[in-house]
């Protein structure tokens, strides 16, 4: 999708600000735009899912699972609620102190608060929960109820 943030209308001259800064603004916010709008409702990684951590839902017969990216966090800066058919992961990843004398070009690893909320296919039992955070990834295994789970007829012939 593309979003321009001035609409564009061909008139035949030359634009008084071409190559200026008012041009140059205007690209600016086009790009900014055009990647804002690029991860809504996608794998992409636009503006709209930034400071999201990742998370894949599946399922079989008899659970669901969740398993959301949380590089370098501890299992104690991780929390989870479930409430009906939806669950919420949210998490703190504490700022790492600044080093006196270093002088940083470029941070982008991630830091503060996120919470990420997962509505899910089905009803789940929400006593039957287990979690685990290993090797950066937290994966939440959820049983489904008895009536929610697939249940196999054998067809006579």
């Amino acid at each position: 999708m593309s979003f321009s943030l001035l609409p564009r209308q061909n008139t035949g001259m030359t634009p008084f600000f071409v190559g200026g800064p008012i041009a140059s603004l205007r690209e600016e916010m086009d790009e900014l735009f055009s990647r804002f709008w690029s991860g809504a409702g996608s794998n992409g990684g636009g503006l709209v899912s930034a400071g999201w951590p990742s998370l894949d839902v599946s399922e079989t017969d008899a659970e669901i699972q969740i398993k959301l990216d949380a590089p370098g966090m501890k299992a104690e800066e991780l929390d989870i609620e479930i409430t009906g058919d939806l669950v919420t992961i949210s998490g703190t990843h504490a700022e790492t102190q600044e080093e006196s004398g270093r002088k940083f070009h470029r941070v982008e690893r991630r830091r503060g608060t996120f919470e990420r909320a997962v509505r899910l296919p089905c009803t789940v039992d929400e006593r039957k929960v287990d979690a685990q955070c290993r090797d950066g990834v937290l994966t939440v295994t959820l049983a489904k109820t008895e009536d929610t789970k697939t249940h196999k007829i054998r067809v006579k012939g």
